[in-house]
């Protein structure tokens, strides 16, 4: 027998955890949220002390509770953003249960789903699962074994963590571009790799790239239009907020490197293409840029001209001729910062309702297991699902498919 049964179970309290208590909520379904540790742990606990959120205060939103600010254009601080999220569990009194871990997941023959957790077994009839997109920090098991100082972006704090010398970040997405940039401006030597990246102007035309997203319903394309691509934009929140240009990185004396491919004997091969990278990243960047200029030409909208954004600036000499192996010893460096992504962890879902790869295969949102339903994913409807702005719409659609299953 189990020790609970409740109508909805909501695995996860971070926001989407509570904006799909909110919804349930709205249409008077009962329900309980689980969370394994505190309300918005992974903004407590996996985020580093300069972080700045990457979205425009302007744009920072949940369901009928606007974000508080006093510069619209400004970027927050984790600490606002826990704030934020924090008074929205007070205005939402989600019935959560925090401290309490789901060890597994199933469901008995045609009938109710059993979690098994930490504080006994709980069977409900509808299972969200809101655990969010970034789970498990990703770390190349071939360079595991280097002797230096090693660890992932999620663990990273500040520059004082890593001991004395040069550091090497390893990935030039988002979160890897803007905590080199922090330990440049820090006095450190830093070599950045990077492979394969979407670089998006911060602002464009007098406006943010969020708002020009949004203008263009570029957020509200679905999975099935944007195609096989999953590189998401390399953009900042950090000094202001700012365009990630790896050549200005390197003018500043960032040197930067290929992909990382295998380590022996204390130093680093290096894959060719970083001159590759960089041109497609170009073309993202300025396929954008055409792609505004056309909508505002075709909407006749009244915006400046913005002859600057197209400037680029001279190939530094680390791209000219690139480094192929890299001497950690000789070059000085003592810690590696892996910024090389996260995976999903659902290992403890029993359900036949995840790929080769471990990931959610449902469809947006709705699994093919009646009743289990996944929320908070990068797209799992549309661009923007996993933005906070976004996860009310899709969060509204799993609630009102519950309530039709009752």
């Amino acid at each position: 027998m189990p020790d609970e049964i409740t109508q909805t179970l909501v695995i996860g309290g971070g926001q989407a955890g509570l904006v799909m208590s909110h919804r349930l909520k709205q249409r008077g379904l009962p329900h309980l949220v689980l969370e394994r540790h505190r309300i918005a742990e992974r903004w407590r606990s996996e985020r580093w002390d300069g972080l700045k959120f990457q979205f425009p205060n302007w744009s920072v939103r949940l369901p009928d509770f606007p974000f508080p600010h006093s510069d619209p254009d400004a970027f927050s601080d984790t600490d606002t953003i826990i704030r934020y999220i924090e008074d929205y569990a007070a205005f939402v009194e989600p019935p959560v249960r925090c401290g309490v871990e789901v060890t597994r997941l199933s469901q008995r023959d045609g009938g109710r789903f059993v979690a098994e957790t930490t504080g006994g077994s709980i069977e409900a009839d509808n299972v969200v699962v809101a655990t969010g997109p970034y789970q498990r920090g990703v770390i190349p098991d071939v360079l595991r074994e280097l002797s230096v100082f090693q660890v992932h972006a999620a663990a990273y704090k500040n520059p004082e963590q890593l001991p004395p010398g040069a550091v090497l970040v390893a990935g030039g997405g988002a979160s890897g571009a803007q905590i080199a940039e922090e330990l440049l401006q820090a006095g450190r030597r830093v070599y950045l790799s990077i492979a394969r990246h979407r670089r998006l102007p911060r602002r464009y035309r007098s406006r943010d790239l969020i708002w020009w997203l949004a203008e263009m319903q570029l957020d509200q394309i679905t999975p099935e239009e944007r195609g096989p691509a999953r590189l998401g934009p390399v953009i900042s929140g950090a000094y202001g907020g700012r365009t990630i240009d790896f050549r200005d990185f390197a003018a500043r004396g960032m040197v930067l490197l290929g992909r990382l491919e295998a380590a022996h004997d204390g130093a680093i091969d290096i894959a060719p293409g970083l001159d590759k990278s960089l041109a497609d990243g170009d073309v993202s960047y300025t396929t954008f840029l055409d792609t505004v200029d056309e909508y505002v030409k075709r909407r006749r909208l009244e915006l400046p001209e913005d002859a600057g954004a197209r400037v680029t600036l001279p190939e530094p000499p680390c791209i000219a001729a690139p480094i192929r192996r890299l001497d950690l010893a000789a070059e000085g460096i003592t810690s590696i910062i892996w910024a090389t992504g996260y995976g999903v962890d659902f290992g403890w879902i029993d359900l036949p309702v995840l790929d080769a790869r471990g990931e959610a295969i449902h469809r947006n949102g709705i699994s093919a297991v009646p009743g289990l339903y996944f929320l908070g994913l990068q797209w799992l409807s549309k661009m923007s699902s996993s933005f906070l702005s976004g996860v009310g719409d899709d969060a509204a659609v799993l609630a009102d498919h519950i309530l039709a299953r009752r």
